[in-house]
């Protein structure tokens, strides 16, 4: 195995004690690890050291180790023999605002043994991290919210393994996220100066945190950078490896924000802002997470005029999603039914828009081809709030290359996490100016990065003090308080932007 001097479980043969070799048991296997590991620092897990004994002893001193990192000091938590079906097992976990992805994957072959996803149980409090928050200043709110995401990943790991395998735990999460999984207040973090409790939870005991999962196991909590920028930005940084290139590139995760990470292997910068809910297509009635019979893709025929609609699993259209909105926005723009204010062209949108209470709307799936039997419409209210953010993720962007001398136009390489890169479509982005118009090839979609930079940390020890390089080197632009960003989101705040000459390649109808 090409990592196989760097995985966490190392394999030893320790002396046989005997009358002129009375060395102690835990002294035993920790001289030999210290060897292994060419270290001076490494002691045992209290729970493993009262079996420790028996162990050694029914391995015939041929042990392979589970080890972990906490600061400098190695610490062993189990052991067994290399032919013992039981495995070492490890954890990766992506915990999302919406939706928590995990991962349980051999520590010794380093490979992926299942994975699942499932909603955030905390939805059921509030959809959004703001309510959230508020939430937990209630009475017994921090302890009740705390619970809901333990139990359910005690109850989601229960069903995937056995989960005293399961030795190591990496999370990453955003701020908020990591504070409400750890049951620290988060009160401070939506208030000026936007202070979290800690940035940097390191390693911690997983039973101190109510995971019920091998008594010694260890968890990884990816650090945080201020307010609005998580572990779940770290973990894509370490995935795409952007803090290891020659060539400056950026990094975009949309979720509950829009996070950004711009630079190369010398230097980082990053910013975050509220431009998520409403690409997660959560500003329209009929906004809706990914999932069957829900929009994903739209376009209009630019002779007939007739909507194409695409739906997950080819069922009868119930709701759309982000990406389904942006193509939606789009396509309204560039066949001239709304104009570069967003607004509608009735003379275009003909007898397919409406009006009620003096607020406009589109009938985009009649009620007769929609699963529920209900019109599926867009109104002049959604658009206007995808339009704010739209202009707040394209500022995001313009504001953070501007501060090192460059242009959004100027990026060799963006990187687009999470399921917004997943189905996004670029050139419907670039032709609502929510991205800069470059071409589509230097788009790249990583996928869910917060979970493969999680899982990245348990395959190798060498990626321990990498994240903490990456945290230290960069530089974070808080934006709350930036005047040149609500400067520039004015100007962003139409299709694709006033400055119609940064995006060249967007025609519409005029």
């Amino acid at each position: 195995m090409e990592n196989a001097k760097k995985i966490w479980v190392k394999t030893v043969s320790l002396p046989h004690p005997s009358l002129k070799n009375n060395t102690a048991d835990a002294d035993r296997l920790m001289q030999e690890l210290k060897k292994e590991l060419k270290t001076e620092s490494v002691y045992i897990d209290f729970n493993l050291l009262k079996k420790l004994p028996d162990y050694i002893r029914q391995l015939n001193y041929n042990v392979s180790s589970v080890l972990f990192k906490e600061m400098d000091n190695w610490v062993v938590l189990g052991i067994k023999s290399l032919d013992d079906p039981k495995p070492f097992l490890g954890l990766s976990v992506d915990l999302g605002t919406t939706t928590v992805v995990i991962r349980i994957i051999d520590l010794l072959t380093t490979k992926t043994v299942s994975e699942t996803s499932f909603n955030n149980p905390q939805i059921e409090i509030a959809p959004d991290i703001l309510a959230r928050i508020h939430f937990a200043d209630t009475n017994n709110g921090l302890k009740t919210i705390n619970r809901l995401i333990i139990d359910e990943l005690n109850n989601q790991i229960s069903k995937l393994c056995d989960p005293e395998d399961i030795y190591l735990i990496s999370l990453a999460g955003n701020t908020a996220m990591t504070h409400l999984f750890m049951g620290l207040n988060p009160h401070w973090i939506i208030r000026e100066p936007y202070i979290p409790v800690i940035n940097n939870p390191g390693v911690l005991k997983a039973s101190d945190l109510g995971l019920i999962v091998n008594p010694s196991a260890r968890i990884l909590i990816f650090p945080n950078i201020g307010s609005y920028f998580g572990g779940d930005l770290i973990a894509g940084i370490l995935f795409s490896g952007l803090h290891k290139k020659e060539e400056t590139a950026i990094l975009v995760d949309v979720g509950t924000n829009a996070e950004v990470v711009l630079g190369n292997k010398n230097w980082l910068i990053a910013c975050a802002g509220a431009a998520g809910p409403a690409l997660e297509g959560g500003v329209t009635r009929m906004g809706m997470m990914a999932g069957p019979g829900v929009i994903d893709r739209f376009s209009i025929n630019p002779k007939t005029g007739e909507f194409n609609i695409h739906t997950i699993n080819n069922l009868k259209p119930k709701g759309i999603c982000g990406s389904g909105l942006i193509d939606l926005a789009a396509h309204l723009f560039i066949s001239g039914m709304i104009d570069i204010r967003g607004k509608f062209v009735p003379s275009i949108c003909g007898d397919k828009l409406k009006e009620k209470d003096g607020i406009k709307y589109l009938i985009v799936v009649p009620s007769v081809e929609s699963s529920a039997g209900d019109d599926l419409i867009i109104s002049q209210v959604d658009i206007d709030s995808l339009i704010r953010s739209k202009a707040a993720m394209y500022t995001i962007l313009e504001t953070i290359t501007m501060m090192v001398g460059m242009t959004p136009l100027d990026i060799p390489m963006f990187y687009v996490a999470g399921t917004f890169g997943a189905f996004i479509n670029p050139k419907s982005a670039i032709s609502i100016g929510m991205l800069p118009d470059l071409p589509i090839d230097k788009y790249l979609a990583i996928g869910n990065s917060s979970l493969e930079g999680a899982t990245i940390a348990l395959t190798s020890t060498e990626y321990m003090e990498e994240i903490i390089k990456i945290r230290d080197s960069i530089t974070y632009i808080e934006l709350n308080v930036n005047q040149e960003f609500m400067n520039r989101f004015s100007a962003a705040k139409f299709l694709p932007h006033t400055n119609k000459s940064l995006f060249p390649s967007v025609i519409c109808h005029s």
